[in-house]
């Protein structure tokens, strides 16, 4: 075999669709699964020219037989397997997080197990993207975790389906590996900012740059004291790569993403002045599924992954900026 076959779930998402076309330029073939409901085919629309990446519509919560596509005959699949999975694949909404409720609950649940089940069939590594909010909120006692932290959760709270959900994955990534003796990874990752976030969806920072280029006022959910950690969208894609060419054994959960502690009033004005705009900012209810978040303690990925977030803030703002202003027109902005 001269290139991998490497299937990535949830690959037209966000973090997903960079994830996808950085593992492109690596040389390998990819396999996007994604079924729409929560993603946008316009974020792998430049890769479906390449004739090693194939798009397989399909919704996770049911099993799937890769054999059976016809269209990855070329990939050789049958004879030559899977060898690695990335699995991205899970809806967040903050606007319309009860829209995607039993979506959410299943995909933590039946979707985590058929992909599990993959992975067993082919005897494929897989790198499984968790979440901060495995921690629970942020308290004033505790606002960064490490690893070794089990945080605080309400399984029975509005939002538990993810929470909780998120938490029984991690829950079956690690029984798999048991059983099953599975080659496993758990990125548990923090909140994450760039190019092809969901617009108009609660998400603050793509809002907040698509808003100030329309001269409309920018929304916080929540009040002057909102503070987040943020990390651009290459360091995660940069620290998933990384715990699937890891070697040196189980290394546990491992979080990506930025320890520093970002105002949003900040992240706000910076994007205003980026843009020249005369936009205000305003403050509005606090929504379900965005929150103050912890902060992560990231010295098991500096030392086992030698991996630390590169990009400042104001370079992956300025980034966003660009790519918005570029897209505009697609975007829907004057």
């Amino acid at each position: 075999m001269d290139k991998k076959n490497i299937v990535v779930t949830g690959g037209a998402g966000f973090i997903g669709s960079h994830l996808c076309e950085a593992l492109l330029k690596g040389g390998d073939n990819i396999i996007c699964i994604d079924n729409f409901i929560n993603s946008n085919p316009l974020n792998i629309d430049h890769l479906l020219k390449s004739p090693s990446f194939e798009l397989i519509k399909h919704d996770i919560n049911e099993p799937i037989d890769l054999e059976k596509y016809t269209e990855l005959e070329k990939f050789k699949v049958k004879f030559t397997g899977i060898q690695e999975i990335y699995h991205q694949a899970c809806p967040t909404s903050a606007k319309n997080f009860e829209k995607f409720k039993m979506d959410t609950l299943f995909t933590n649940s039946l979707g985590m197990k058929n992909i599990l089940d993959l992975a067993v069939k082919y005897k494929a590594k897989i790198v499984h993207g968790s979440t901060s909010v495995v921690y629970g909120p942020r308290t004033k006692d505790k606002k960064k975790f490490n690893e070794e932290d089990f945080g605080v959760i309400n399984h029975l709270s509005e939002r538990g389906c993810y929470d909780e959900g998120k938490r029984f994955a991690e829950t079956c990534v690690e029984t798999y590996r048991e059983v099953h003796g599975l080659e496993v990874g758990i990125a548990r990752i923090f909140r994450t900012y760039g190019p092809r976030q969901r617009l108009y969806d609660g998400e603050m920072v793509p809002d907040f740059i698509t808003d100030a280029i329309d001269g409309k006022d920018l929304v916080i959910y929540g009040d002057k004291t909102f503070t987040t950690s943020l990390t651009y969208v290459s360091d995660i894609v940069d620290g998933l790569v990384r715990m699937m060419a890891y070697s040196g054994g189980y290394l546990g959960p491992v979080n990506l993403g930025s320890d520093q502690d970002v105002s949003l009033v900040e992240v706000a004005e910076r994007i205003i002045k980026m843009t020249n705009s005369g936009s205000k900012i305003v403050f509005e209810d606090p929504l379900l599924f965005m929150t103050p978040l912890g902060l992560p303690d990231i010295r098991k990925a500096k030392e086992e992954l030698g991996w630390f977030p590169l990009v400042r803030l104001e370079d992956g703002l300025e980034k966003s900026v660009e790519y918005a202003l570029a897209k505009k027109q697609l975007l829907g902005l004057r």
